[in-house]
């Protein structure tokens, strides 16, 4: 009888993890070459599973493709590698057993990386290989990337009759880390081609019994392995705490909630299937069953009265000024306060705060945003990097900011930790500026990274950087368009330090619909020059510049002399942008109060001529 014919009258039982067994034995090599170079191990692990109950095993061949097998060395293995496989899974075998051809996501959580075309180079390799041993269906597992999963499961039914199972992985309970709910993701499946639709790994029993309640029936037959539970981190290795009378339950659990193919995934060993196989053996697949549909969480929406106009607005229609005055290195705040007041004072717009600007530590952005904005009314733009925090971090850091009032930030990747100075730091980079900014324009739409419901609809600004201190201008240019595509409102450049610069880069920016704040910095000394032309990536200086800076005297020359450049950089750019962003150097907040009112007396002087020639002011 065939698997689908078993399945229209009886729950059937599947075996549980290979990759976690063997690691539980001490194993940290590539499992799927073990195939080849232990292959009693392997045909151990499939015969204790048979011998606890199992009536569909699957093949030791989850990541037995190129993309994988590449990491180990082992790319011209893939035909050997899974040719043995099926042969051992046959080896093991009773007359009843069903074998399942294995075929692993090669995208992991959060990361498209590998592209498409080398997914499907990779797919179609592993899937001739298996297909040529004689397996009785080919099982997908663990997909967090549903576009992949979707695709390599119509390249496999056009190449066979075969059962097709196709497991998602889900990324919050009920919902897959693209956004989209598992009843629609499992019919996405089913219409691409799936015979028997579900989901595996990442969750245990309870959330994964929580997520079908959502799913109804449908054509397509209904599959669940889920992990022991979640894993636990004990003595430098990952162990799962629950006892298999637990998953015995959850076994039960599953099959009411239409479950025909059970089995296990992550943590789960012979025992747990073996539990799962004594509560379920002989008992009839369910038909029909009630859908619990959970209410979409209603939104509160912040009154647009009630705010501030976001900086972007601000540039659209009037010269708009923001300084960078970055947090202390050390915890005396007070000439930091006294900065952000002479500022705030002089009337700039906003203050922007970096995020540990170069990869080295300061007194949390938040933390002095807030402190400034408290108590001195000043608005704070935030920056938040990619490189300090996964995405559980960057979103509670978005959730926080909202929560103190604070709708300004820019999105940065964030300077990589080898340039800093804390030798031995790691870079998280969970997700790059693009993914951030996309991130942040959902808040707004009250979603989280996983689509599921804030609540509230959050209101930020997001601002993107731009540097356009690089040999070949319109490869900037073109990351901005990409930036404006993914929801940034406006962007900040790198400071530039030639007019010259500053109207190649209006020229080449004025097709945007962002505004652009251009970066100003004045320079204090010839070493402060040489070291921002040297060794700060993305920013460059002209020899003319540097040469001015060099003929100084002394420190007030210096000074002088870099107020000059700045002021006549601010002249070059003042009819052609808007928005001006002074960034202080050193906590040398005297030197960008004086640049903020050498643009005010501007800007007034522009006003009044506008008027005596009858033109209108906004």
């Amino acid at each position: 009888m065939s698997l689908l014919s078993e399945l229209e009258n009886n729950v059937l039982i599947g075996d549980g993890a290979m990759g976690t067994l063997l690691y539980s034995y001490g194993i940290h090599q590539c499992f799927e070459e073990l195939n080849l170079s232990h292959p009693e191990q392997v045909l151990n692990i499939h015969r204790a599973y048979i011998d606890a109950g199992s009536d569909v095993i699957q093949t030791n061949t989850y990541g037995a493709n190129y993309s994988k097998l590449v990491r180990y060395g082992l790319e011209d293995f893939v035909k050997e590698i899974n040719t043995e496989a099926v042969k051992l899974a046959r080896k093991a075998s009773k007359e009843s057993t069903y074998i399942l051809g294995t075929i692993g996501g090669i995208r992991g959580i959060n990361t498209r990386a590998t592209a498409l075309d080398e997914v499907k180079r990779s797919f179609r390799e592993q899937l001739y290989c298996l297909l040529l041993e004689g397996v009785d269906g080919i099982m997908l597992e663990t997909y967090y990337d549903l576009e992949e999963l979707t695709t390599v499961l119509e390249i496999a039914r056009k190449h066979t009759n075969l059962p097709l199972i196709a497991q998602v992985s889900m990324h919050e309970p009920g919902v897959l880390q693209d956004g989209t709910s598992l009843s629609s993701a499992l019919k996405q499946l089913e219409t691409a081609g799936a015979d028997v639709t579900g989901v595996n790994c990442r969750l245990g029993p309870y959330h994964m019994i929580q997520s079908l309640e959502q799913v109804p029936l449908s054509q397509s037959f209904l599959s669940a392995y889920p992990n022991a539970s979640l894993p636990d981190y004990e003595d430098g290795r990952l162990v799962y705490p629950t006892a298999p009378d637990y998953f015995r339950e959850s076994a039960l659990a599953l099959h009411q909630q239409g479950a025909r193919l059970i089995g296990g995934c992550c943590g789960t060993t012979p025992e747990y299937i073996a539990a799962a196989a004594s509560a379920l053996k002989g008992i009839k697949p369910i038909t029909s069953k009630e859908v619990t549909v959970k209410d979409n969480d209603s939104f509160i929406f912040e009154s647009e009265s009630d705010r501030l106009p976001h900086l972007h607005e601000i540039a659209y229609y009037q010269k708009s000024i923001i300084v960078e005055l970055d947090p202390p290195k050390k915890l005396s705040i007070d000439k930091y306060l006294k900065g952000a007041k002479a500022l705030q004072d002089i009337g700039v717009d906003a203050i922007t705060l970096a995020d540990n600007s170069l990869a080295s530590p300061r007194i949390c952005n938040t933390a002095m945003a807030s402190t400034i904005q408290t108590q001195y009314n000043v608005r704070p733009l935030v920056h938040i990097a990619c490189r300090d925090r996964n995405i559980i971090g960057l979103q509670s850091h978005l959730m926080g900011l909202h929560t103190l009032g604070i709708n300004q930030v820019l999105a940065v990747t964030g300077d990589p930790t080898k340039i800093g100075d804390f030798p031995g730091a790691t870079s998280v980079y969970d997700v790059s500026s693009f993914d951030l900014i996309k991130l942040i324009k959902q808040f707004n739409k009250g979603l989280s990274y996983s689509g599921k419901s804030l609540g509230i609809k959050t209101s930020f600004s997001v601002a993107a950087a731009f540097n356009p201190n690089i040999r070949h201008l319109d490869r900037a240019v073109s990351r901005l368009e990409k930036k404006q595509q993914y929801g940034a409102d406006y962007f900040i450049s790198q400071p530039i330090f030639s007019e010259e610069q500053l109207v190649e880069v209006y020229e080449a920016t004025k097709h945007l619909t962002c505004p652009i704040y251009i970066g100003i910095m004045p320079l204090t000394s010839s070493r402060n020059a040489e070291f921002l032309h040297n060794e700060v990536p993305g920013i460059k200086l002209s020899d003319t510049i540097r040469n001015r800076m060099a003929k100084a005297s002394d420190q007030q020359e210096a000074q002088n002399e870099g107020l000059a450049i700045a002021k006549s950089l601010i002249d070059a750019a003042f009819d052609l942008f808007n928005g001006l962003y002074l960034i202080t150097p050193f906590l040398r907040y005297e030197l960008t109060v004086e640049l903020a009112r050498y643009i005010k007396e501007k800007t007034r002087l522009e006003d009044e001529r506008k008027i005596r020639n009858g033109l209108h002011i906004v």
